[in-house]
């Protein structure tokens, strides 16, 4: 396994395995220019898991200036349970903790137990105090 900083030439094969994934949840936002300008945005930070050349794992990594958001974490269902999405997540963690950020965020479904599972088994804590709003701005 070959853990690397993510290409927009891969592309094509992280959206067939973010479409194959349970609980992830894909918009406008996920279309290759959208990924494009988000990793421009954030270099260093978002990364993918191969093996044999093929992407089995993918992680999205945000900075605003103050905090970090994770966004993305996929692994192929055949090669879960092998440490890859928690080898992603220190990654990207690594990354922000050098660019000085000292917090992180992320997003889950509330339906998707998977996801919750993973991120409540590995030591994050779901936030009670706040509520998340959304509203689209300009685009057609």
């Amino acid at each position: 396994m070959q853990i690397e900083e993510m290409r927009i030439e891969d592309y094509d094969d992280m959206l067939e395995l973010w479409q194959n994934t349970p609980g992830m949840g894909l918009s406008r936002a996920d279309d290759k220019d959208e990924i494009a300008m988000f990793l421009k945005h954030n270099p260093g930070l978002c990364f993918t898991c191969s093996e044999l050349g093929r992407i089995v794992g993918t992680i999205l990594c945000g900075f605003d200036g103050r905090r970090g958001y994770l966004y993305h974490l996929a692994v192929d269902k055949a090669y879960r349970h092998r440490g890859l999405g928690k080898a992603l997540v220190h990654k990207s963690l690594e990354a922000l903790s050098k660019k000085g950020v000292e917090k992180c965020h992320l997003f889950v479904f509330k339906d998707n137990a998977l996801g919750r599972g993973f991120w409540e088994n590995t030591g994050w804590k779901q936030r009670e105090d706040i509520v998340v709003f959304s509203k689209d701005v300009g685009g057609p």
